[in-house]
């Protein structure tokens, strides 16, 4: 887990963009021109990624999921046997709860789910594993979140999974078995067509209820053409969902 980490962020920007400066740092002397073109390519990614007007545009590519009328929470009973809400990762050891927390991006699915499961009595599962390698899971953690403050119980935890994919298929061994054969699902807008995709493969009937939608105006001064630091987190996430959308059918199984 730790390799794969540790891949992951030396492969992905900005950890690559990082490293190609230091080539050109390096390569300077002997290959100035090699190394001028690391430097305008480190430079220009970095710059790109970190412009608000960019995650926008980049968000309109992934985010072909519309967000689910309110008019439709009601008749979800009907439509649906369990709402799923995956896991967003979890910050470690915060001292004003004396305890692990969801990550900002885990709450706003949990907020979500939870008044999505309010008016429409339709059951919660948690799906999420152990971020750090150690307990509680992200799906433990979100059910102590629902139940505590937002007043809802999670009939169903999923606490196994690390991928998205394995947030499908151990969600199948759990919930197939209780007779759930159609689901309601919450993730991140950018997240939802992978999302889908897993959970579709796994032999789930699947709506979807995307949340955090990043392909809105993004109201920021100039029109979102000046850096911030929030833009570059952002574009992370979007690259490492496109490379996803591109690997999983290949890996796992045409779609």
């Amino acid at each position: 887990m730790a390799i794969r980490y540790l891949f992951k962020q030396l492969l992905m920007p900005p950890g690559v963009l990082l490293l190609a400066l230091l080539v050109a740092w390096w390569l300077r002397q002997r290959f100035p021109r090699v190394a001028a073109s690391c430097f305008g390519l480190a430079l220009g990614g970095l710059w790109l990624m970190s412009l608000p007007i960019a995650v926008e545009w980049s968000a309109r590519l992934l985010e072909s999921e519309p967000a689910l009328a309110e008019a439709r929470w009601t008749d979800l009973a009907r439509q649906v046997d369990a709402i799923v809400v995956l896991g967003g990762g979890r910050e470690q050891g915060d001292p004003a709860w004396a305890d692990d927390q969801p990550s900002s991006m885990a709450l706003e699915r949990l907020r979500y789910a939870a008044r999505l499961a309010k008016v429409s009595g339709v059951p919660l599962a948690t799906s999420g594993g152990l971020h750090y390698g150690q307990p509680p899971s992200e799906a433990a953690l979100a059910a102590q979140v629902l139940a505590r403050d937002f007043g809802v119980a999670v009939r169903w935890q999923e606490g196994a999974s690390r991928t998205t994919w394995e947030n499908a298929t151990h969600s199948a061994e759990l919930l197939q078995g209780a007779g759930v054969r159609r689901v309601l699902l919450v993730t991140q807008a950018w997240h939802m067509p992978r999302a889908r995709w897993c959970f579709e493969q796994a032999g789930f009937q699947v709506l979807a209820a995307p949340v955090g939608f990043l392909s809105v105006a993004n109201g920021r001064p100039a029109g979102g053409w000046l850096p911030e630091s929030k833009a570059l987190w952002q574009s992370s996430l979007l690259l490492n969902e496109a490379l996803g959308l591109l690997i999983y059918p290949l890996v796992y199984g045409q779609p």
